[in-house]
């Protein structure tokens, strides 16, 4: 049942006069829930609590968190249909969506706990030389995650930033985005279900609920909080960016920010595979409304008859498909206005049929432009977020490198080729590898597994730290640091580095 509440540890409060409710993006009226807002008050208590459970929970050996953390998995699954009805009021996604997401959520949460059985997440190293030394790992402290608007499980409250921050010792506090704010609350109450069943300290979880940015800025600015992990836009990164940075002990933000994902591909594909390729695209461009970050917004092609009739077959096919619901009025005004503002640029012409939607529909879009126009106006190198997506007419092969040296970061590169290609492809992979976190070959961006060789993040913008990941089971080490004991007696040493 859903409370409206703040969850502090294990009191639900509602002490602010602030309230808000989420709505339905399809029918696009409020849903019958009021959420009240967190207030300065309730931030200082959470943060309080957090801190407090730290000294216990860091303290807990891994069998114990692993179980806390399957606990987490098996409570979601138990709120049942109330949680996927809740998803798909708040989202306006289809419940098969819901029920592939939910799964997913709780994959990556019993494989952290099965990381943690196998207990080298430490990475212990020992060294007898002059001195002995020996090395481990520890958590950071509390963390606060902020809730991501496109996927309300996956990258929110029981999402991989939060479990990943548990595994390791870390409190949670996340701050619940506003338009899913029920699935929030549902989720919360799993977690604290949870805690209480497997012995976990109170305070080791609280989910906030705020429609402005005052309850973020205040949670990034508190003294206690230890790390934050977002998942957004650029300029919602780079705030709390800026916030982080500002304080008087600077902490890491995880930021997981935008990305056009660019492909290359050949004529030689294009001319034996256009076909397929253009009913692959179209699919992956138009998948969740265009709404993850990895959607291919960037298509690198050299110009030739070959790269016209696949352009002209990717628009046809991407208007076969019937245009979706994005996740709110705000997200489909931005991707009005961003599209509309590529479209007013020198040189850059839609070549896919206008189609007309309502409300929050939309209306996807395939443009193209030439290299050097391209080239010459970095508006044409920002993220539309949605179903967008822009071929880009390249004179020649190094025209090709040159936009691909010019790109900023991104989460991933594509490039589509043929095997008596190899050879060439080797330049273009020299030249994606350090433009982006993970290089895809004869496939699609769109899809991110969870598994220990996942790479989800990219120089910046696409995140804050390239050296980590957003995705997989290496997204523990966004929360812990080194620490090196030198010349320690044994029973003074750390379980893990006795002998």
């Amino acid at each position: 049942m859903i409370s409206g509440k703040n969850q502090i540890g294990k009191l639900l409060v509602n002490a602010g006069k602030d309230t808000f409710k989420t709505y339905n993006p399809k029918s696009g009226e409020e849903n019958e829930w009021v959420f009240f807002e967190a207030s300065p008050n309730e931030v200082d208590q959470a943060c309080e609590l957090a801190n407090s459970a730290f000294v216990e929970f860091r303290n807990i050996s891994d069998k114990n968190r692993a179980q806390f953390l399957r606990e987490i998995a098996n409570q979601i699954e138990d709120l049942g249909d109330e949680l996927i009805q809740t998803y798909c009021l708040e989202s306006g996604l289809e419940a098969s969506r819901a029920l592939i997401e939910r799964s997913r959520t709780c994959y990556q949460i019993t494989s952290l706990a099965d990381t943690l059985d196998a207990g080298t997440w430490k990475e212990t190293t020992f060294h007898k030389g002059t001195n002995d030394l020996r090395k481990t790992y520890i958590p950071l402290g509390p963390v606060v995650v902020f809730g991501s608007s496109n996927f309300p499980l996956a990258y929110s409250t029981a999402g991989g930033d939060t479990a990943s921050a548990l595994a390791v010792g870390c409190p949670v506090i996340v701050k619940s985005h506003p338009m899913h704010a029920g699935t929030g609350d549902l989720v919360s109450s799993a977690i604290i279900r949870a805690a209480e069943k497997t012995g976990m300290p109170n305070g080791v979880f609280s989910n906030l609920n705020a429609q402005s940015y005052k309850v973020g800025k205040a949670l990034v600015e508190d003294g206690r909080v230890k790390a934050v992990g977002f998942t957004g836009s650029i300029a919602g990164g780079r705030a709390i960016m800026d916030l982080a940075a500002a304080r008087h002990e600077p902490i890491p933000v995880f930021a997981e920010m935008g990305s056009i994902n660019p492909v290359v591909i050949t004529t030689l594909a294009l001319q034996r595979n256009a076909e397929k390729w253009a009913e692959l695209y179209a699919s992956s461009i138009t998948q969740g409304t265009g709404q993850f970050c990895t959607n291919p917004g960037l298509i690198l092609g050299i110009e030739s008859p070959e790269l016209d009739q696949f352009a002209n077959l990717l628009s046809k096919k991407i208007t076969e498909i019937k245009p979706t619901v994005m996740l709110g009025s705000s997200i489909k005004s931005a991707y009005t206005n961003l599209k509309e503002g590529i479209l007013m640029q020198e040189g850059v012409k839609q070549i896919s049929a206008k189609i007309e939607v309502d409300s929050n529909i939309a209306d996807q879009t395939i443009v193209m432009v030439s290299g050097q126009e391209f080239l010459k106006n970095s508006r044409l190198h920002q993220e539309v977020f949605g179903p967008f997506s822009m071929i880009v007419r390249c004179t020649s092969e190094e025209e090709r490198y040159q936009i691909i040296n010019g790109l900023e970061g991104q989460l991933t590169g594509t490039i589509i080729s043929e095997k008596e290609e190899l050879e060439k492809t080797k330049k273009i992979v020299e030249r994606l590898s350090y433009r982006v976190g993970r290089i895809i070959f004869n496939g699609v961006p769109t899809g991110v597994e969870v598994c220990p060789a996942m790479q989800h993040g990219g120089p910046y913008p696409a995140s804050s730290d390239s050296r980590f990941t957003a995705v997989g089971l290496h997204g523990i080490r966004r929360w812990i640091r080194p620490i090196s004991f030198q010349n320690f007696p044994n029973t003074l040493l750390p379980d893990e580095l006795k002998q």
